[in-house]
């Protein structure tokens, strides 16, 4: 497969590269743990309306690891097989505790995860324009607009049952057009290297 071409216009060009290389495969890996859990998630749900949105964001996800994996492969790389095995146990455990869960819990924990997702795939998006790959920078952006929805669904199911009055909150993210207002901006100021850090969940 043909790598992308480094940009040479940015110094930090082949940096962001290795850090967006490290972060789609976290990405990549928390997309199985996703899938796993919905797919428990689902099969516990016994309204059929909130099946079929379930079964919506199993295929996001999924379609989201095929996104990411053409990008790792143009990127000469692959997904960590340590990390995937590791997502996949939690996935499948996530998706047991499901079924003997309750109806509350699936529901928060997953709108917790999502609004994290959002910023992973705005930093995507920033340091693939460093790494030169301006190609891939509305894809990028699309995903985290996707999960976006993701959050929202999940965090009004939640505020719908009384004990979203006695756990403790995320932040709730900003109106779903400053995705791009803000990548927008980012481009239009001095373009900053964009830190990766990964989460204690996928770590």
């Amino acid at each position: 497969m043909t790598v992308a071409p480094l940009a040479v216009a940015h110094p930090d060009a082949a940096l962001a590269r290795e850090r967006l290389t490290f972060l789609l495969q976290l990405a990549y890996s928390g997309e199985l743990g996703a899938a796993r859990a919905y797919a428990g998630h689902h099969a516990a749900l016994r309204d059929r309306e909130e099946r079929r949105a379930l079964m919506r964001i199993l295929r996001d996800e999924l379609h989201h690891r095929h996104v990411l994996l053409r990008m790792l492969g143009e990127l000469g790389s692959a997904p960590d097989p340590r990390r995937e095995r590791k997502m996949n146990l939690v996935g499948r455990c996530i998706s047991a505790f499901c079924r003997v869960g309750g109806w509350f819990a699936p529901m928060y924990g997953a709108g917790r995860l999502e609004s994290q997702n959002i910023v992973e795939y705005e930093n995507a998006a920033r340091l693939a324009t460093i790494a030169g790959l301006e190609s891939w920078v509305d894809e990028l952006l699309v995903l985290a607009e996707v999960e976006w929805d993701h959050e929202l669904y999940f965090r009004e199911k939640s505020r719908s049952h009384v004990l979203w009055r006695v756990v403790p909150g995320w932040n709730v993210p900003l109106p779903r057009p400053t995705i791009r207002e803000r990548y927008a901006a980012w481009v239009a100021g001095q373009r900053p290297m964009t830190r990766v850090r990964a989460s204690w969940f996928v770590r």
